[in-house]
């Protein structure tokens, strides 16, 4: 076997700051986590990087004049072959700036792409992935590049000026899309079978959720036993995982491992990876894992409470507030931290890595998943025998008797098994 050497590619991190920007301490879109999710990307080098000033967002080159010829040297002089731009740059923009400055450009939209790209492993991660980029690239089809501007004339039998490479260009795009959606559906509906099967065995599903590189991972494996990648970088998951442990009080759950949320992610990621957050849905716990040792962690919160909010995620699910990442605080503001979360209700604390705090975190997870029940009563139209089965199919029928409307029914469940009841009948 010969090893074949990939080549290192030399990078170069920018990360640009309208002026009233610069003046907000909330905003996450930070140099450093620019970094971090460059160095997610394969056989790259990060060289250096640089904070960028502006005034005002120049529509050719995105940058001021003065300002592309000063980063051109420099990046010249490094030997640069790939620029990152911690933002969104239009077609134009990357096409006149990789002119200039003689490098391949990533903006951050494509950026996280590419990392997608090289970490989805199952096959519904690759082709959200490959949906996510080919909606990228239908949205840059428009003077992306000259070719784009020519016309195919028509024989003009119907009539018209003919159609336009661009035309041709997208309707391909929204053929290739459509063939992957329908794949996307078949395994969608093989997932919402597994989840409706998980649903009739009573085993709770915990799901990890998170911004990117917050130890989720890392807890999924210390709780599980599994030896699922996790790695100190963005994006280290991609694809959900499912184990099932027993707690000390005999009870068996399942814990689910979700990818990482990031602010700003690109809308046709967001999109496409509905499918796989929809898990988050059918969990009867939620465990929000935080690295508080993050000096944007408060930033992080928002942003995946943005998340959860837009998948709808209803308020009868409860969410465990996880506290990771001790071990990397000092000694005195670790104290402090614990203090503050002993004072909270549905917080706890503890280290991923050392296993510090994962006995009181698993004694929450028993409290909160304990089954309050009570009793409810139900009618049921003749038509909706599935909703009559679902009910059957739980146990929770106390009585049922046949009326002139349908069938009317004494229940007695748990608030997480009403929600499933409606969730999955409509």
């Amino acid at each position: 076997m010969i090893e074949v050497k990939k080549d290192i590619t030399s990078v170069w991190v920018l990360q640009p700051k309208l002026k009233i920007e610069l003046k907000d301490r909330n905003n996450n879109s930070s140099i450093g986590e620019a970094i971090a999710l460059a160095k997610a990307l394969p056989n790259v080098n990060i060289v250096g990087s640089t904070t960028v000033p502006i005034e005002r967002i120049s529509p050719k080159e995105f940058f001021g004049t003065g300002k592309v010829s000063e980063l051109s040297i420099n990046l010249k002089s490094q030997k640069i072959g790939l620029v990152i731009i911690n933002t969104q740059i239009s077609p134009v923009q990357q096409r006149n700036l990789e002119k200039k400055w003689q490098v391949k450009i990533l903006d951050r939209t494509a950026l996280i792409l590419e990392i997608f790209s090289d970490r989805a492993v199952t096959k519904e991660g690759v082709l959200q992935v490959e949906m996510a980029a080919l909606s990228y690239q239908r949205s840059r089809l428009v003077r992306s590049w000259t070719h784009l501007e020519r016309q195919r004339g028509g024989l003009g039998f119907v009539g018209g000026p003919g159609e336009t490479q661009i035309e041709a260009d997208k309707r391909a795009i929204d053929h290739h899309l459509n063939r992957l959606k329908r794949q996307l559906d078949k395994i969608k509906k093989t997932r919402d079978l597994h989840r409706k099967s998980r649903a009739k065995v009573p085993f709770p599903i915990i799901a990890l959720v998170g911004y990117t590189n917050a130890g989720k991972s890392t807890l999924f494996n210390l709780l599980t036993g599994a030896d699922e990648f996790s790695e100190d970088m963005l994006f280290a998951t991609l694809d959900p995982k499912m184990r099932a442990i027993k707690l000390n009080n005999k009870q068996k759950i399942i814990i689910s491992d979700t990818v990482g949320f990031i602010s700003d992610l690109p809308t046709e990621l967001v999109a496409a990876f509905r499918a796989t957050l929809e898990e988050v849905l059918a969990a009867d716990l939620i465990l929000h894992v935080r690295d508080i040792a993050h000096k944007n962690t408060d930033f992080q919160v928002v942003e995946v409470e943005k998340v959860l909010q837009s998948l709808g995620i209803p308020e009868s699910i409860p969410i465990l507030e996880v506290w990771n990442k001790i071990d990397s605080i000092e000694p005195e503001k670790k104290k402090s931290l614990k203090n503050i979360a002993k004072r909270r209700s549905r917080v706890c604390y503890l280290s991923a890595l050392t296993g510090e705090g994962i006995s009181s975190l698993l004694e929450q997870v028993e409290e909160l998943i304990a089954p309050q029940k009570f009793s409810d009563t139900l009618l049921v139209p003749f038509e909706f025998g599935n909703k009559k089965a679902w009910l059957h199919e739980h146990g929770v029928v106390i009585n049922e008797l046949y009326t002139e409307d349908g069938f009317k029914f004494e229940v007695m469940w748990s608030v997480q098994q009403k929600a499933h009841y409606y969730s999955f009948t409509g």
